[in-house]
């Protein structure tokens, strides 16, 4: 326990001199930062893997986080790996005792760095056929330190799931920060959600993957109706501030907020299996305009106040 103590210490002094907060410093190395909280508070024990990412993330070494070279050789041991594959890499090549030299290190980090390509590479192929081979090609590092920062396919999942979420979410909060008018706001909301450009249809590719997951992993599961529930919380948010400002008609609005929602990914389910031009054999009707119109008339039709005659 009380080594679990150190630990914690030694970590929250990294996360300090990030200068970032504990949410913050959880989405960098791309944990639930309720665990990360529990493993702060000494409720719960930091995997080999988390300790990997935030040695990459803080610029430290494992060993100086465990606090002995014994249990560095131990934390560099990620998932069974053997100690011979654990010394190819970088970060566990060096003495616990010795300070890390500066190192030509992806922007976020490694970790961040092969999440982003894991979910480009989802994007284009599908989770089922990217290998983690794959994946070290793409972040040009070997598959033994793919395997040091997320030690199997599911952590890496649960890591690409958690990441699209913070950047959605991210995403919402830039583009709707000082907008007042809630009709206004739930518009840039929709416009977000259309799958108009390649980087949206690639994210909506990612998605529809994730879902598929969440049918089977009880993990991405979790994470899934995590993320709707905060979704379907900002979009009834505001619908209940435009029902306070006048904009809106007095209706349920977590019910509203549940029709758009399901309304947004059935119709945008539709709109990938087009063409980017959203036509099917010639036919026009089906695309991302379709969709954007089809949501701004659903606004319109169950939720703007009627004007008075």
């Amino acid at each position: 326990m009380q080594q679990q103590d150190e630990v914690a210490a030694r970590v929250r002094q990294v996360i300090d001199a990030a200068g970032v907060s504990a949410r913050e410093f959880a989405r960098r190395i791309v944990i639930d930062p309720s665990k990360l909280s529990r493993s702060l508070n000494g409720t719960r024990r930091f995997t080999a893997a988390e300790l990997a990412r935030i040695a990459d993330i803080g610029g430290v070494d494992v060993g100086r986080l465990l606090g002995s070279a014994a249990d560095a050789a131990a934390g560099a041991n990620v998932a069974g790996r053997t100690a011979a594959g654990a010394a190819a890499t970088p970060s566990t090549a060096r003495s616990s005792s010795a300070p890390r030299p500066p190192l030509a290190s992806p922007e976020g980090g490694r970790p961040l760095q092969i999440v982003r390509e894991t979910v480009r590479l989802i994007a284009e192929r599908g989770f089922h056929a990217v290998r983690v081979a794959d994946i070290a090609a793409a972040c040009h590092t070997s598959t033994a330190a793919i395997h040091y920062h997320f030690p199997g396919r599911d952590e890496l999942l649960e890591a690409a799931v958690r990441w699209c979420m913070d950047e959605d979410t991210r995403r919402r909060a830039d583009a709707t920060a000082g907008t007042r008018h809630a009709g206004d706001e739930l518009r840039l909301l929709i416009e977000l959600q259309t799958p108009r450009t390649e980087q949206q249809r690639r994210q909506w590719c990612v998605w529809l993957d994730l879902w598929a997951e969440a049918a089977r992993s009880t993990t991405v599961g979790r994470l899934h109706v995590e993320y709707y529930r905060q979704w379907r919380g900002t979009v009834a948010d505001v619908i209940r501030r435009g029902i306070e400002q006048g904009v809106f008609r007095p209706v349920d609005a977590d019910s509203a907020a549940l029709a758009l929602t399901a309304l947004i990914d059935g119709l945008a389910s539709q709109v990938l299996a087009t063409e980017p031009d959203g036509q099917v054999d010639g036919v026009p009707g089906t695309g991302a305009q379709a969709m954007h119109d089809t949501l701004i008339a659903h606004v319109d039709a169950c939720l703007t106040a009627l004007r008075a005659d």
